[in-house]
């Protein structure tokens, strides 16, 4: 894939879409921008080609062109879509890197084949630090559609952070079963945290905390959170006890039920996420610690993230199989 430019369109200059940016100009990837927003001088400075109308993308990136969507998952994704294609010829790519649902994602490759225009699912994983300066990639779709924008993903992945999951849809499964994981092991650490706070004498729990980073079975990215946020913030009182989600793990619970497989502790960490929005509890404070850390996500309720969470999964597709 020689020939084809080192380049991409980016929809959606937000967290992650802009720091995608910012990482890819930096190794040498021309980047085509569009945001209802005025574009932050931080890309304009670091080269980005910024554009004031979808139909940009057709002037500014060569044939076959790459675009990707960084925008919060549902109704706004279709509409995207809707508003691009008629600038993309037979042969582009579109790529959606936002938390969409996988079901969304088959139907949207079904129909974006149907006029000659590729689409790829990718799960993209690391938060907005991983974003800037390398991601965890599981992608979705068509091996000839991967082939050509693959090296470019290499690029911005981590090293060994890369993964052709499946054919399409199987890069947002995977990444809505790594949430799941993750929120597993958010409530787990949690209510860790709350044992400890609760031990008959206090404890310097920053320091055990640190002291599980070098060499526990648990030592982990989200421990190393926990540490940085407890010391900053001087321990959880401070922290509001909501924790704020988009909601995908409803969705993977849902799709376990469907697909009869157990997930017990995925499911308890939702609802206990639930619980968290009623009572005062130290280990929702310690959950949004961690998730303020490795995500940038807010403290408290936020009304863009709960429309988000109502809105984000358009359809409910789920292949004859299951």
């Amino acid at each position: 894939m020689a020939n084809v430019k080192r380049e991409f369109g980016v929809v959606g200059l937000g967290k992650m879409g802009a720091n995608i940016a910012l990482q890819a100009l930096e190794k040498g990837i021309q980047v085509v921008g569009f945001d209802l927003k005025k574009m932050p001088d931080e890309l304009g400075n670091a080269g980005l080609v910024g554009i004031h109308s979808l139909e940009g993308f057709r002037e500014k990136l060569s044939p076959p062109r790459a675009v990707f969507v960084y925008i919060p998952a549902g109704p706004a994704v279709d509409r995207v879509i809707d508003d691009i294609v008629p600038h993309l010829e037979k042969g582009d790519i579109l790529v959606d890197g936002g938390n969409s649902y996988w079901g969304d994602s088959i139907r949207r490759h079904r129909r974006l084949s149907e006029k000659g225009i590729s689409f790829v699912d990718l799960g993209t994983s690391g938060g907005v630090e991983g974003a800037r300066h390398g991601a965890c990639f599981m992608v979705g779709g068509d091996g000839d559609a991967i082939a050509r924008i693959e090296p470019m993903l290499l690029d911005l992945a981590t090293p060994g952070g890369y993964v052709h999951a499946g054919p399409p849809g199987a890069g947002h499964f995977t990444k809505l079963v790594h949430n799941g994981i993750e929120f597993g092991m958010l409530q787990a650490i949690g209510e860790g945290i709350d044992l400890l706070e609760n031990y008959r004498d206090k404890l310097n729990i920053a320091d055990v905390l640190k002291c599980w980073r070098h060499g526990s079975v648990i030592r982990s990215w989200l421990i190393d959170l926990m540490e940085a946020a407890y010391r900053a913030e001087g321990g959880l009182e401070k922290i509001p006890p909501y924790v704020e989600d988009t909601g995908e793990v409803n969705w993977l619970v849902n799709d376990a039920i469907r697909m009869e497989v157990p997930v017990p502790v995925i499911s308890q960490a939702v609802m206990q996420l639930f619980a968290s929005r009623d009572e005062r509890k130290r280990w929702a404070r310690a959950i949004a610690m961690m998730r303020h850390g490795f995500g940038g996500h807010p403290y408290g309720a936020d009304a863009s993230i709960i429309r988000e969470r109502r809105e984000g999964r358009v359809g409910d597709f789920l292949p004859p199989e299951y």
